[in-house]
C-alpha cells in the first residue's frame, strides 16, 4: 500500500523544483511536532511575504505545509525512497520562467539566515542541481552518482557531505541532517562553491520589479474586473492560451462567458516571460465571433490582440472548471492518468479488470482529494466561475478608470542584436579569444591551425582545445577486448606497429604508423612485415582467398606497373577537370620556372582553398551560427565578424 501511495504522489510535470524546512526537533509526539512546525511556518511565512507581496509567480507560488513524523510516508528524492523527519514541504512548478526557480532557492537562503538551525533542502527534475551552478568548482569526488542528500542550505551557506567511502556514498537525509547540525563548521562547502551561487542569487531581491512588464490591453469588461479583484489570475490565463489545444478552440469560438461586444481597456501586470509568450502565441480570432479588431498596422492592434488572448484565456480556464467528482474529459487527469501508465502504477493489469478498476479508482480518489495540489492545471477554472457570477461588473465605472492608465512599459527588451547576444554570453561563459582572420591571413598559417587541432588528443570525453596544447593529456588505460586469442597488428612501412592487439588484449595505437599503413595499401605497396605473411599463424591467413589480397600478392614489377596506370589516370582526369568550372574555381600554386609545371595546369594549393571556402561559408552566414563558425570555433579559432 506503501509503495502504491507514493507512485501515486510522486507523479508531477517536469518543470517542478521540490523544497523543504526541517527544525530540530527531539519529540516523537505528534502534538509536539505540530506546535514546533506551525511556529516554523508562521516565521517563515513572515520571511516569505517580505520578499512576495507584490510578486506575480509564471505559474505556481512558493507554499509550505507541515508533515510530521507519524504521517509516515515516503518521498522519491533523485529517484531513491527514503523517510523524512518531521519537516515543512513544498513543490511549485516554474514553467518555462526559470528565474521563479532561482527565487524560489532565494527564499529558502533567507529563511535559514533568519531562522537559526533550520536546514533546507531543495531538488529538481535534474537532482541537486545547485551543483550545477557550481560544477567548475566541485571536488574530484563529487558526481551525480554520490551527492544524492549530499546538498543542503544552513545560515545562508551551502553544506556538502563528503562521502567516508566513495564506493558507498548512500545516507539518508536524517543522517545528513544530524552531521550538519553536529559539525556545522565542517560541512561548509568551499567558498567558490558558495560565492557561484550567492552571484546567481545576487539579483534578488533588487530587479524584481525589472522581471515584469506593464501594458494595457483590451478586454471583456467582465475580464478587466476579475483582473481587477485578482491580478494574479493572468499567470493561469496566460499558460491556458498560450498551451490551447484544439479542444480548447472550440470554446474560443464560442466566448460564452466573455463575449467580445462591450470592452475596456486595462492595464494588466505580467511577468516579461508570459509577455513574451503572449505576444509570440500567433492569433488570428474568426471574424464571426464579434471581435472587430483594427488593421495589423493600426497602433491599437497590439493592444487590442493581446487582451483577445488574455479573454480566451479566461474562456478556456472555464470552459476546464468540472464537477468535484468528474475527472473524465479533464485534461490534467489525462496527464495524470498517463504518467502513472508509465510508471508501472497498473502492474502490467488488462484494462477494464477487476483488479486494473480497483486502482483506477483508488487513483481517481487521489487525484480529487488532491486536485489543488496537483499543479497540472488546477482547477483555477472554478475560481475564475465563482468571480464571474459575485463579481458586480459595472460597465461605466471600468471604462471612466481606463481613461486615467499609466503608460506602457517599454517592450524593446523583446528585440536583442547580435552583439548585444554575445555581450551576454561573454558575461556568462567569459571572454572569448579572438582569433582575426581576413584574406591577407597566410594560408599556410590557417592550414597550420587545422592540422594541430586534427592532431590533438581525443579520448571518450572529446577533444582537447588547441588552447589547452600545453597542458597534460589525460592517460587512459586501453580497454581489452574480451575473447581475443593471438595478437593481431597493422604495421607501417618502417615496420613500426600501427595498431596492436598483444596477447595481453591491450590495444596499443599509433596514428602516424596505421595512416603511413592505409597509405601503402591504397598505393598497393606490400609492406615487408610478417603481420601479413599469409602462411604464418595470424589470423589474417582467412582471408588468403580474398580477390584483394590475390590482387595485391603480386610481384614488385607488377606492382609498379599498376602504380604507373592509376597515376596516369589520375593525371588524365586532372588535365580534363582543369578545364571545367570546377577545376577553374580551384586556388592554384604559384609554380617556379624549375617545378616543371610551365606548360602544364598549375597544381592545386589545398590550404588556400581551404581557408578560401571557410571564409566564403562564414561570410553566408552573416555573423549567425552555422557550419563554418561551430567548425572555426571547434579548433579554437573564434572571427572576428566586423573583419
Amino acid at each position: 500500500m506503501d509503495n502504491l501511495k507514493n507512485v501515486l504522489q510522486s507523479v508531477r510535470e517536469d518543470d517542478f523544483i521540490e523544497y523543504f524546512l526541517f527544525p530540530r526537533i527531539d519529540s516523537n509526539l505528534e502534538e509536539e511536532q505540530e506546535h514546533i512546525l506551525n511556529v516554523l511556518l508562521e516565521k517563515a511565512t513572515s520571511v516569505i511575504e517580505k520578499y512576495t507581496q507584490n510578486y506575480l509567480w509564471h505559474k505556481d507560488e512558493f507554499k509550505l505545509v507541515i508533515r510530521t513524523s507519524n504521517s509516515n510516508f515516503l518521498t522519491h528524492i533523485d529517484g531513491k525512497e527514503d523517510y523524512l523527519p518531521p519537516h515543512l514541504y513544498g513543490v511549485s512548478h516554474y514553467g518555462d520562467n526559470i528565474e521563479d526557480e532561482w527565487f524560489i532557492v532565494f527564499l529558502l537562503n533567507e529563511i535559514t539566515k533568519q531562522l537559526p538551525d533550520i536546514i533546507a533542502k531543495v531538488y529538481d527534475i535534474d537532482g541537486e542541481f545547485l551543483l550545477i551552478e557550481a560544477a567548475d568548482f566541485l571536488p574530484s569526488w563529487a558526481n551525480p552518482d554520490c551527492c544524492t542528500n549530499r546538498v543542503y542550505i544552513k545560515d545562508g551557506n551551502i553544506h556538502l557531505l563528503q562521502p567516508s567511502d566513495i564506493d558507498h556514498p548512500d545516507i539518508s537525509v536524517d543522517e545528513a541532517l544530524q552531521e550538519i547540525w553536529s559539525h556545522s563548521s565542517g560541512t561548509v562547502a568551499d567558498s567558490d562553491i558558495q560565492n557561484s551561487i550567492k552571484n546567481k542569487l545576487s539579483i534578488f531581491p533588487g530587479n524584481l520589479k525589472d522581471s515584469f512588464h506593464h501594458t494595457k490591453i483590451y478586454v471583456p469588461t467582465a475580464v478587466a474586473a476579475i483582473l481587477k479583484q485578482n491580478p494574479m489570475l493572468i499567470s493561469a490565463a496566460v499558460q491556458a492560451f498560450c498551451n490551447r489545444d484544439s479542444i480548447d478552440m472550440k470554446a474560443c469560438r464560442a466566448m460564452k462567458y466573455f463575449p467580445p461586444e462591450q470592452r475596456v481597456a486595462t492595464r494588466v501586470k505580467f511577468t516579461k516571460c508570459q509577455y513574451a509568450m503572449l505576444s509570440h502565441s500567433k492569433y488570428i480570432p474568426d471574424r464571426k465571433i464579434g471581435w472587430n479588431l483594427p488593421p495589423a498596422n493600426n497602433q491599437d492592434y497590439k493592444q487590442q490582440i493581446l487582451g483577445v488572448k488574455v479573454a480566451c484565456g479566461f474562456e478556456i480556464l472555464i470552459s476546464q472548471a468540472k464537477p468535484s467528482k468528474d475527472v473524465e474529459g479533464e485534461r490534467a487527469w489525462e496527464q495524470y492518468f498517463k504518467t502513472l501508465k508509465e510508471k508501472g502504477y497498473f502492474n502490467g493489469l488488462l484494462e477494464g479488470s477487476k483488479d486494473y478498476n480497483n486502482l483506477l479508482n483508488k487513483a481517481k480518489e487521489y487525484y480529487i482529494e488532491h486536485r489543488d495540489s496537483m499543479h497540472y492545471n488546477p482547477p483555477i477554472g472554478q475560481e475564475i466561475l465563482m468571480l464571474l457570477r459575485n463579481t458586480d461588473v459595472n460597465f461605466e465605472k471600468l471604462q471612466e478608470e481606463s481613461q486615467n492608465l499609466a503608460q506602457d512599459d517599454d517592450d524593446s527588451w523583446l528585440s536583442i542584436s547580435p552583439e548585444e547576444l554575445d555581450k551576454m554570453l561573454q558575461e556568462k561563459y567569459g571572454q572569448k579569444k579572438i582569433f582575426k582572420v581576413d584574406e591577407s591571413t597566410e594560408p599556410d598559417s590557417f592550414a597550420q591551425k587545422i592540422n594541430s587541432f586534427l592532431n590533438h588528443v581525443s579520448t571518450v570525453d572529446g577533444a582537447e582545445f588547441p588552447d589547452n596544447s600545453d597542458k597534460e593529456s589525460p592517460v587512459r588505460p586501453p580497454r581489452s577486448k574480451k575473447g581475443s586469442k593471438k595478437g593481431v597488428s597493422f604495421a607501417s612501412e618502417n615496420g613500426s606497429p600501427a595498431v596492436n592487439v598483444d596477447n595481453q588484449n591491450e590495444v596499443i595505437f599509433d596514428p602516424n604508423s596505421f595512416a603511413s599503413a592505409i597509405e601503402n595499401i591504397l598505393n598497393l605497396v606490400i609492406p615487408e612485415d610478417n603481420s601479413w605473411d599469409l602462411d604464418s599463424d595470424s589470423e589474417m591467413s582467412e582471408y588468403e582467398n580474398d580477390d584483394f589480397v590475390k590482387n595485391a600478392n603480386m610481384n614488385s614489377d607488377d606492382a609498379n606497373k599498376e602504380k604507373s596506370k592509376m597515376i596516369s589516370y589520375m593525371e588524365q582526369m586532372d588535365l580534363e577537370l582543369a578545364g571545367t568550372t570546377i577545376g577553374q574555381s580551384f586556388e592554384k600554386r604559384h609554380a617556379s620556372k624549375d617545378s616543371g609545371f610551365e606548360d602544364v595546369e598549375k597544381p592545386v594549393d589545398v590550404d588556400a582553398n581551404a581557408l578560401k571556402n571557410l571564409l566564403e561559408s562564414y561570410r553566408s552566414q552573416l555573423g549567425e551560427a552555422g557550419p563554418s563558425s561551430n567548425i572555426l570555433g571547434s579548433m579554437g579559432v573564434h572571427m572576428d565578424p566586423k573583419k
